[in-house]
């Protein structure tokens, strides 16, 4: 009787090890997991995965009638509609024969200025628009409107410093210059004049006029 009480209580211990091999994974487990998936379960997208994600920007290249030349980039994933509209003004050729008729060094070069073209919808934080995080640093290209939140349309600006403390949120950033950052540089080597607004001289004297801008691979 003895004998048999004892190899009860082994087969006990046994079976209870087994069990205890054999146990789910508990919710504090370090893996992140807290039970069984289904083979029809799909892996959420990371951030890294979409930080990874590409997407191709259409380029500009802007001709200067000096010969000098700039590329802008352009984030339709900021501001897609400000995207829209650029691509569609210089695909019609708009922008040959306009100026940089605002240049004010240490702050920005605005320019695109020429016949009534419609307006659009700002796309940044202030007016609703909370998907433009584009940040108005160096070489950022945003559009020029007046007070009036939607009142952008052709006038666009470059930015020469890191100038997101007063603009972020309120303009609509929608590319970048890549390439020939040097050539908007030089715009304030020009001789300029007061404008009547600005509290330095920022007219240029002699016109900085684009003399050609195209969509380029």
């Amino acid at each position: 009787m003895k004998r048999n009480r004892i190899l009860a209580l082994l087969l006990s211990l046994v079976l209870l090890c087994a069990l205890t091999a054999c146990g789910t994974k508990s919710a504090t487990d370090p893996t992140g997991t807290t039970g069984e998936t289904t083979g029809d379960t799909q892996p959420s997208q990371t951030e890294e995965t979409k930080e990874n994600t590409t997407m191709e920007h259409t380029k500009v290249l802007f001709t200067m009638e000096n010969g000098g030349t700039f590329t802008i980039e352009l984030y339709p994933e900021y501001a897609p509609k400000t995207v829209e509209n650029f691509i569609k003004l210089v695909e019609s050729g708009y922008y040959a024969g306009t100026t940089f008729h605002r240049v004010y060094p240490g702050f920005m070069a605005q320019g695109g200025e020429g016949a009534d073209t419609p307006s659009i919808k700002g796309e940044f934080a202030s007016n609703g628009f909370s998907q433009n995080t584009l940040s108005h640093k160096r070489g950022v290209v945003s559009m020029a409107r007046t007070t009036v939140k939607d009142s952008a349309s052709s006038q666009f600006f470059i930015c020469y410093d890191d100038v997101s403390y007063s603009l972020d949120g309120d303009y609509a950033a929608f590319g970048k210059v890549i390439d020939g950052m040097e050539t908007v540089d030089a715009f304030c080597e020009v001789e300029r004049e007061y404008n009547g607004f600005d509290r330095v001289p920022t007219a240029p004297v002699e016109p900085i006029v684009i003399a050609s801008a195209e969509i380029v691979k």
